[in-house]
């Protein structure tokens, strides 16, 4: 079964829906230069603390110094860290030897071949990586919930050459996860706005795009 993560997660009862519909991770946003879904640590770390074992819950960061990536988990206690841009001081080793147990997730912004080449690299170092449709050069950061989808081709690609899980993301939904899984083969999928309707979860929509996913393990 194709792992389901359910991102822009922003209250304790979303938590608990996106549960109920079977989900496999929760993705808690904290500050970004831009994007849906931002919550205070605060409320990250109550979500956290009440998620059942088993369920993995993200904090999805754009700090870029290892060490305050060290202080925020501390803060938001999630088991995972997504961090949605480059670290530019220390490494992800440094982070994995002082947070042991902590699972380390790199996005890589899908912007062309060279993508590729960079996740190869950064896969040596961390637990999995989830591929978006961001672009760090702009003058304000997209570092994740554009709505957008990426080349499926550049990631199945990724998916090919690395040796870590794969999560694919980017304006996945309903009406397109079948055929993005059976493109990209990822290990899980990683989804915001397509199960939402006015920025809330959806239940209907998350049952519509699990029964959808499931058509393509048939």
């Amino acid at each position: 079964m194709t792992r389901v993560k359910i991102c822009c997660i922003s209250s304790i009862e979303e938590a608990q829906l996106a549960i109920k519909s079977g989900v496999s991770a929760l993705g808690l946003v904290s500050a970004m230069p831009s994007g849906p879904g931002v919550i205070s640590e605060e409320l990250i770390s109550q979500i956290a603390e009440q998620t059942p074992p088993g369920i993995s819950t993200f904090l999805l960061t754009s700090k870029q110094y290892v060490k305050e990536i060290i202080e925020q988990q501390r803060r938001c206690k999630t088991n995972t860290i997504q961090i949605c841009d480059k670290i530019v001081r220390g490494t992800h080793s440094q982070l994995k030897q002082v947070l042991p147990g902590i699972k380390i997730v790199q996005v890589i912004h899908i912007t062309g071949e060279e993508s590729i080449n960079e996740a190869f690299e950064v896969s040596k170092n961390v637990d999995a990586l989830l591929l978006d449709s961001g672009n760090q050069k702009l003058a304000v950061k997209e570092l994740g919930g554009t709505g957008r989808i990426h080349d499926w081709t550049i990631s199945r690609k990724i998916v090919e050459s690395v040796k870590v899980p794969v999560f694919l993301a980017g304006g996945l939904n309903a009406e397109n996860v079948a055929d993005a899984v059976k493109q990209v083969k990822p290990f899980g999928v990683d989804v915001c706005s397509g199960v939402r309707t006015n920025g809330k979860l959806d239940e209907q929509k998350m049952k519509s795009f699990f029964t959808n996913l499931k058509t393509v393990l048939q």
